[in-house]
């Protein structure tokens, strides 16, 4: 499936927040207990995706009218990778990775870091990110993740 990726404004913060929740509650649930989901759904309030957005690079895939992905570039750190349940396995979360690491290449990043949710590390793997180290957060667990560009 070929979708438009684009940068992320503040008008996209609401559709950004329904993605991710709905990636949460529907694919990462099957890895975390309710209560981590709960935690990290709080980070992602349309208000915070906002936040975000004017600290981060945030891209924002579209199908049609709709925001079916996310991902944002923080330094040299990818983050928040998400995409809407419904589109996932169609390569969407592919194309923001590529977007990804040609702005992190442009900005001179030499290796991107992830940490990466236990629901997506086959994803990142089979980009060529090496796991490095796990990291918890409480009950989250997390694996950190790199790639040389």
């Amino acid at each position: 499936m070929t979708c438009q990726v684009r940068s992320a404004t503040s008008s996209d913060s609401a559709g950004i927040s329904r993605i991710v929740v709905a990636a949460l509650r529907g694919t990462n649930a099957e890895d975390y207990s309710a209560d981590v989901i709960a935690q990290v759904e709080k980070g992602f309030a349309p208000e915070s995706v906002r936040k975000l957005i004017e600290r981060r690079k945030v891209f924002v895939a579209i199908q049609g009218e709709d925001i079916t992905g996310t991902a944002s570039l923080d330094g040299n750190v990818l983050r928040s990778v998400f995409v809407d349940p419904v589109y996932q396995g169609r390569g969407i979360g592919r194309q923001l990775m590529q977007v990804i690491h040609g702005n992190a290449s442009s900005a001179g990043v030499k290796v991107l870091r992830v940490p990466s949710s236990v629901t997506a590390e086959k994803f990142y793997a089979a980009l060529g990110y090496q796991k490095i180290r796990d990291e918890f957060y409480g009950a989250e667990r997390t694996i950190v993740m790199e790639k040389r560009l």
